[in-house]
């Protein structure tokens, strides 16, 4: 086996060496994220300027693997995830302080949006993500969203705002804002601030309440048609579109 399709194997293998490749770097987009919060409490000093590094060349290994083993290039560097993997990679490695370090703190957090392929992977390594798959995205869709919010918000106005003095104060704006409570303890002065107020509370509310849609009422039931194999129906399906089989889905009726 050729280093290439050794390093294909990893990435789209079903090994479980390459399903624990797979688990790895998602528990190390994870930890990518607990390191941004954790490092907004601290003074940004030689030692945290070092992981920045460490993490970067991760990420630029990482980037160069599936660079390489995509078929094709071109349509890999219009993806928005690879964009995104770009801007956090150059974030960790830029050397920079003061200002310009704090506002790339924000282009970190875009790595999450790299959990979205993973996201896809995982859905066919495991079973039970599979079969609840919409519970999956619209949860990745949040949780992304959030996160990306938060360090906006916390780029933006940790130096200017004394309410946000940290990526868990910014944190607490952004889940407060995002479910309607709104205790008005934290708020974003100016004109941007509201801007940015306004755009949490569309999109949030948004994704929050699909989140809450496919968990307490699933747009789709799974029940397979035994001629097409089509699994997924309408819950008030009587027969398959996919081949107009009569299916029988056990259902209380819609609302």
């Amino acid at each position: 086996m050729s280093r290439l399709d050794a390093v294909r194997e990893l990435y789209e293998g079903t090994s479980d060496r390459a399903h624990r490749f797979r688990y790895a770097l998602l528990a190390f987009d994870i930890a990518t994220i607990i390191y941004v919060i954790a490092t907004s409490f601290s003074q940004h000093g030689p030692l945290i300027r070092g992981v920045d590094t460490a993490f970067g060349v991760v990420i630029l290994v990482d980037f160069l693997a599936r660079l390489l083993i995509e078929r094709q290039k071109m349509r890999f560097f219009l993806r928005f995830a690879t964009l995104a993997d770009l801007v956090a990679m150059l974030s960790f490695l830029a050397p920079l302080t003061g200002e310009g370090l704090g506002f790339l703190r924000v282009l970190r957090t875009l790595r999450l949006l790299h959990s979205y392929q993973l996201t896809t992977r995982l859905r066919r390594d495991i079973p039970f993500l599979r079969n609840n798959s919409e519970v999956l995205m619209a949860g990745t869709n949040l949780g992304v969203f959030l996160f990306v919010m938060t360090g906006l918000i916390y780029a933006t106005q940790f130096r200017s705002n004394p309410d946000i003095s940290n990526y868990l104060d910014a944190l607490y704006f952004t889940v407060t804002t995002l479910t309607t409570t709104g205790f008005g303890d934290i708020v974003l002065p100016g004109t941007w601030g509201r801007l940015i107020s306004v755009v949490v509370m569309i999109f949030g509310v948004t994704l929050f309440l699909r989140l809450a849609q496919v968990l307490f009422r699933p747009s789709k039931v799974r029940e397979e048609c035994h001629s097409c194999g089509l699994s997924l129906h309408d819950a008030d399906a009587v027969h398959c579109k996919h081949c107009g089989t009569v299916i029988h889905i056990d259902t209380e009726g819609q609302p």
